[in-house]
């Protein structure tokens, strides 16, 4: 009998992934639908280099960028939500309850549309509503270059065997990095996408890029 509770409790049952790859696979569509009908056949180089006056359906460019990133970092960072709020979790729609990954998307989701309100109200109220276009142009081809990176790093996550545990840490300290370089970037974009003063520069960067990120940080791990 003890044998073989110990021959049991040694067994791993293999995960089943087969989601992860239909995600990534919808996601790799949709960048080909941009790149190929919206942007006309460029190439990603073409893509990142392109000017905010040579540029074509940057609106829906920048959805499906948004769209592309929120997803993917939703599913990376699923695995390390230790619960679901009770709150949420006795929430049924249709007789389906969030789990992790429901309620990680749901999150990111609402995020990053209220961070998005909030930036065209802040450039808006500044009398600065010009850069806007020049902002979320900017911001399309950096979130495209960070989906990119994520889509790579859920692969490797999901299906090379690493420790999760152990590499946590360390996408903590990758997304502090690009938290700090996506910063530079608009600061010292060509095309200055930022509000010329420096303390609307600074209120910015403060309230609407700092203190929203640890506010999600909270929901999501405590």
């Amino acid at each position: 009998m003890i044998l073989a509770l110990n021959i049991i409790s040694t067994i791993r049952i293999p995960e089943n992934n087969d989601w992860v790859i239909f995600i990534l696979l919808g996601c790799c569509f949709l960048y080909l639908f941009m790149i190929i009908s919206l942007q006309r056949d460029a190439t990603i180089r073409e893509f990142l280099l392109q000017s905010f006056e040579d540029s074509s359906n940057q609106i829906l460019s920048w959805m499906i960028v948004s769209l592309v990133y929120c997803i993917s970092l939703s599913v990376l960072v699923s695995q390390y939500i230790p619960f679901v709020p009770k709150i949420v979790a006795e929430k049924q729609i249709f007789g389906y309850q969030l789990n992790k990954m429901g309620f990680t998307m749901l999150s990111v989701f609402l995020f990053y549309f209220g961070r998005m309100i909030l930036s065209y109200l802040f450039y808006q109220s500044i009398a600065d509503s010009r850069k806007w276009p020049l902002f979320y142009f900017a911001a399309t081809k950096f979130y495209f270059v960070v989906s990119l990176i994520l889509m790579a790093l859920i692969i490797v996550h999901y299906y090379f065997g690493i420790n999760k545990a152990e590499v946590f840490p360390y996408y903590v300290l990758g997304f502090c990095c690009v938290f700090a370089f996506k910063n530079m970037f608009y600061l010292f974009h060509p095309q200055k996408v930022f509000p010329s003063e420096w303390f609307y520069k600074i209120l910015y960067i403060c309230t609407l890029q700092f203190v929203p990120l640890l506010a999600l940080w909270k929901l999501l791990f405590f």
